[in-house]
């Protein structure tokens, strides 16, 4: 396994000079004609009549963005919380995943913008089980970092895990704004869910609910590669076992039991999932589902024998992922 260390996504993210700096653009004038005796004057002013949004703009920005010291402190925080309990890392990925997934992108309800994953409404939502000993234990880092969002703290703390746990540098930006009303938890029932009564059902669901955050099959695929860390616990959510032999550490495991292991249907242990010959490993029907599906299987394909592309395309996929329902500039790497 590899050892965890804070210093290559600090010095990734300090290289990144628009880290967390937010990108505001004036606003158009109008598209109307003035009076030819005014037209010199509006010329004359354009500049200024731009300057000032943008100036504003920046302002907020910089009234919003937390300082550069609090994001440093919080990922050596939380890079040593993952390094003294590996098998926390995983359980931050999937805090700062649930956070942000909630996007409806037709709505602009939900994502990571507001952080009200802390509120218990949200954490009662069924697929959130489990996820509140993760927001207590993150406690003490607000704590000592006060001028972080919670938002922002739950993604970056899984920025941070994924990096710590061998995976890729993913992009992130801070500037998210708290919100103090329980009333903006959305519906529950916006996450994907494991098994939908049959492969092709619930391939069209996991198309659905990535559909509504605004990704297409390779990004959905990317994504669930983020399986390849952690395990299930029958009491959060009835099935049980971790994906791959390797459940603290971040590569393309995932896709290669998928693809060359067998699978055989179960519900012994709890919900209906899948065994591999060992009884060791697991998959979800949703996992399954990918394998079925031709159009998503090829890219479970491309990751299995590219683990340098998975990386690529996770960083990217989840970068914008933790970025859903924030008005931050889209953060991005380059995934060819």
């Amino acid at each position: 396994a590899l050892s965890p260390s804070p210093s290559p996504l600090r010095s990734h993210l300090q290289a990144r000079n628009s880290l967390h700096t937010l990108v505001c653009s004036a606003s158009s004038p109008p598209h109307s004609t003035p009076p030819p005796s005014t037209r010199r004057n509006l010329l004359a002013n354009a500049g200024l009549a731009l300057l000032l949004p943008l100036a504003a703009c920046r302002r907020q920005a910089a009234a919003r963005a937390p300082p550069q010291g609090d994001v440093e402190g919080a990922i050596e925080d939380i890079a040593k919380m993952v390094e003294e309990d590996r098998e926390f890392g995983p359980t931050l990925v999937r805090l700062a995943w649930h956070s942000s997934g909630t996007y409806d992108r037709m709505s602009k309800t939900g994502g990571s913008q507001k952080g009200t994953i802390r509120f218990k409404e949200e954490l009662a939502h069924g697929a959130n089980a489990g996820l509140e000993k993760a927001v207590q234990r993150l406690e003490p880092v607000k704590a000592k970092h006060k001028d972080l969002s919670y938002a922002d703290l739950y993604t970056l703390a899984g920025v941070v895990a994924v990096n710590s746990l061998g995976g890729p540098k993913v992009p992130w930006r801070g500037g998210r704004v708290d919100s103090m009303d329980p009333g903006d938890v959305t519906p529950d029932g916006r996450l994907p869910e494991p098994d939908k009564g049959s492969q092709q059902a619930t391939a069209a669901h996991l198309r659905e609910v990535f559909g509504r955050m605004g990704f297409d099959d390779r990004e959905l695929v990317a994504l669930a590669g983020a399986h390849a860390l952690g395990r299930c616990h029958k009491e959060a959510s009835g099935y049980v076992g971790p994906w791959s032999p390797t459940p603290t550490t971040f590569n393309n495991a995932y896709f290669t039991l998928l693809l060359n292991l067998e699978w055989t249907g179960t519900d012994a242990k709890g919900k209906f999932q899948y065994k591999d010959p060992s009884d060791k490993l697991m998959m979800l029907p949703s996992d399954i589902a990918l394998i079925e599906d031709p159009k998503l299987k090829k890219y479970v394909e491309l990751y299995a024998k590219d683990s340098k592309k998975f990386d690529e395309d996770f960083a990217a996929a989840f970068g914008k992922l933790l970025a859903l329902g924030t008005d931050l500039p889209s953060p991005s790497v380059e995934a060819k």
